[in-house]
């Protein structure tokens, strides 16, 4: 081969070469950890992470081929959140799943250049996670699930459905909770335009949650709200059980909670963060900076009714809201 053209070639391979590795990145062995703030055996938790799993096959992610995928579940449980947050961070992963607000602090104490992706967060920005969501900066995006008005919303619908409602408590655990300061602007202004009053109802432990509501069951009037909170997801089939026993109108934060019996729920749908949340795992793992992808918000909010809790309270929920649910359940 003569030299010009010698040279030539190795000019055309150099100017290929970097997007051809870069095509060729996601083929090799990739690492990712998920950080996981709820209960292993909660059925519905376990659906949102086969759904993520079914949307990184669909991207062409393989476990044992081109992806390892290190899960590790916290629970509730702060100390454990902060052992496999720094747990994770030391295995150095191409990226890392964080699944609750409480977990996501606990990550972003211990990096600040390994990508994070968020999902079932409540709001980054109050958190102090973020200061933008249209262009993050740093390593963390993802999905976020609350904006502040959803607070008077919720006790909105509470006194639709419930007319009698002249009291609400918020009930939540100031540990795994997002700060209640967040909504209280919006409860506040719904709680004056409906004539009702709202007090916060923290509880620390599963015990305290039946002392809480039967004192707020002592006078008549009675309603709760039940607030976005882990502590909350963990122990809702106990908040409804008791909620029940009181007879104590309940609006609830996720779907969950109406489908395993609580009277009505206004919040948007975990699950279909996860598929969105393997789409930018994929991104990343493909060259994209996560300080470049937005966090997004949910786009639908569902308001779900179940008519049996709602017929064992005798109340007679009006046909109107009725019609205006997303789903009624019978």
């Amino acid at each position: 081969m003569r030299r010009r053209e010698f040279i030539t070639l190795i000019g055309t391979l150099s100017a290929v070469w970097p997007s051809a590795a870069r095509a060729q990145q996601p083929d090799r062995l990739q690492r990712i950890g998920v950080l996981i703030g709820f209960a292993e055996n909660d059925p519905a938790v376990q659906s949102w992470f086969a759904a993520f799993r079914g949307a990184l096959t669909k991207l062409g992610w393989t476990e044992g081929s081109n992806l390892r995928i290190e899960f590790r579940w916290a629970g509730y449980d702060s100390d454990k959140m902060k052992t496999f947050a720094k747990e994770l961070v030391d295995l150095r992963p191409d990226a890392i799943l964080s699944v609750t607000t409480p977990v996501t602090g606990a990550l972003v104490r211990e990096t600040q250049t390994i990508p994070i992706v968020i999902a079932t967060v409540a709001d980054p920005i109050s958190s102090g996670f973020v200061t933008n969501l249209g262009h993050p900066g740093g390593n963390l995006t993802g999905f976020a699930l609350y904006e502040p008005s959803m607070g008077g919303k919720w006790l909105e619908l509470l006194k639709r459905i419930a007319p009698g409602v002249t009291r609400v408590a918020l009930l939540f655990n100031p540990a795994t909770t997002v700060p209640v300061k967040f909504y209280m602007s919006s409860i506040e202004a719904a709680a004056s335009s409906f004539a009702i009053q709202a007090s916060t109802a923290p509880v620390h432990a599963k015990d305290e949650i039946e002392g809480v509501i039967a004192a707020l069951a002592g006078n008549p009037g009675a309603g709760l709200i039940v607030m976005p909170d882990l502590f909350n997801t963990i122990n809702r089939d106990s908040i409804i059980a008791v909620a029940a026993r009181y007879r104590v109108p309940a609006i609830y934060f996720f779907r969950s909670f109406a489908d395993s019996g609580g009277l009505a729920s206004y919040g948007p749908d975990f699950a279909e963060q996860y598929p969105q949340a393997a789409e930018y795992i994929d991104r990343i793992l493909k060259g994209e900076k996560p300080g470049d992808l937005p966090i997004q918000m949910p786009v639908k909010v569902p308001f779900i009714i179940n008519l049996k809790t709602a017929n064992a309270l005798g109340l007679d929920v009006p046909l109107r809201l009725l019609n205006a649910a997303d789903e009624v359940i019978e």
